[in-house]
């Protein structure tokens, strides 16, 4: 588990991420992926997510910030520090990337 504010570049994959923004918290199942990016000189953390539900895309995309815990099977593989969202999109394929930065 890393816990020093950046994931790194290659991405961790995981089954299982909780989400805390600041108004709520949520548990989000399935295929999820954190990558490390670097845009325009700047990191960022990037969260692909499953979007099976519209009431957690909104409040994801309300969220001024957002720290999460990506697990695989029951373990953690990384706590993140208190990010600022910075993007939400959907991918072509359907799923949701919310992008941050410490």
């Amino acid at each position: 588990m890393t816990d020093d504010g950046f994931p790194g570049f290659s991405p961790m994959h995981g089954d299982a991420v909780q989400v805390t923004t600041n108004t709520t918290s949520m548990t989000i199942t399935g295929s999820v992926t954190s990558q490390g990016v670097l845009r325009d000189g700047r990191g960022f953390v990037e969260l692909t997510l499953p979007d099976g539900d519209p009431q957690q895309r909104r409040d994801l995309e309300r969220a001024r910030s957002y720290q999460y815990r990506l697990y695989r099977d029951g373990v953690l593989l990384y706590s993140s520090p208190s990010l600022t969202l910075s993007e939400t999109r959907r991918t072509k394929d359907g799923t949701l990337v919310v992008a941050g930065s410490p």
